[in-house]
């Protein structure tokens, strides 16, 4: 009993050993962290509100001035000249035709790409392609709207001499290369994401390559896929320069690929050089065509998510 007592006494009275974490000590850096952070996000939720209120304000200026009706369902589009006209379907047409026709170019290329780079390339040559294609991904669009000026539409006018200076065809070849890229590389990277055991338990079924890439990994990886496939056509729809430059600036709803058309980015740039009085309703075109740009945009965003969440797979 005497030993137990001066076992207790020294274990009474030799020093406590702290604890290297202590709860209430303040770590400064990680509080300046968390509230730099927090500024960030506020910013951001700020600056997306002010832009939301600035383009719903200036919209309905506008719409005092012009009928909705002629604005959302007329076809003829003519707000610099008089009479004025302010139909914005012929924008939209525009857009519709160097959106699809781009997607229709790039999505099938961008698809095989991936599968090529995920499933049959060697190390060797992946690692030559796909920094290629993040380079492509990189160039400014400025540059692809003068490449589409002076080397595609002198090739298109070669073989279809009907092809205009400006026209349709030559923008939608150019947004398709630029989108292209983008397609191939997410697409590649969720291809790769598959677990390597869904193709192995494949093989081992008796599965032929073919099959294991269209019928396992392809629609194991569709959520990221079709992630890229409309992230890609977001950027397709809000493409400025390159349009700008390859299309032209005339309001047409025209299904022949050789004509001039203006796509809303590329009236949004003509209003934006500043020889349009601030005020007017000319000026204020502006910001109505700039809020129904903003709300497919953000349709698209919503159906992408609505997909995302259906196609969505988790692998532990």
């Amino acid at each position: 009993m005497q030993k137990n007592g001066n076992l207790a006494e020294a274990a009474t009275d030799a020093p406590r050993v702290e604890s290297p974490i202590r709860r209430n000590k303040i770590r400064w850096g990680e509080t300046a962290i968390k509230l730099w952070l927090a500024i960030c996000a506020f910013i951001s939720i700020v600056t997306t509100a002010a832009i939301v209120v600035l383009l719903i304000s200036e919209s309905l200026n506008f719409f005092e001035q012009v009928s909705p009706v002629d604005f959302f369902f007329g076809t003829n589009w003519e707000p610099l000249f008089q009479p004025c006209s302010f139909g914005v379907l012929e924008l939209v047409w525009g857009t519709l035709i160097v959106t699809v026709g781009a997607a229709v170019m790039a999505i099938p290329t961008g698809l095989a790409s991936a599968i090529y780079l995920s499933e049959y390339a060697s190390d060797r040559v992946r690692s030559i392609i796909k920094p290629v294609l993040e380079l492509l991904a990189g160039i400014p669009t400025v540059v692809y709207g003068y490449f589409a000026l002076t080397f595609v539409t002198p090739v298109l006018q070669g073989v279809f001499p009907d092809v205009r200076v400006f026209n349709a065809l030559s923008a939608v070849i150019v947004v398709g290369i630029m989108i292209l890229p983008m397609i191939a590389s997410l697409s590649d990277n969720a291809l790769r994401a598959v677990p390597i055991s869904l193709r192995q338990g494949a093989y081992a079924l008796g599965a032929t390559s073919y099959e294991v890439t269209t019928r396992v990994v392809v629609p194991a990886g569709l959520s990221g896929v079709m992630a890229s496939f409309l992230l890609a056509i977001s950027r397709a729809i809000g493409e400025t320069m390159a349009v700008t430059l390859a299309a032209g600036a005339t309001p047409n709803i025209s299904l022949s690929m050789f004509e001039s058309i203006q796509t809303m980015t590329a009236y949004i740039v003509q209003v934006s050089l500043g020889d349009t009085p601030n005020g007017s309703v000319v000026y204020q075109t502006l910001f109505a065509v700039a809020t129904l740009l903003f709300a497919i945009t953000l349709v698209i965003n919503i159906v992408s998510q609505i997909i995302l969440n259906r196609f969505r797979e988790v692998y532990e």
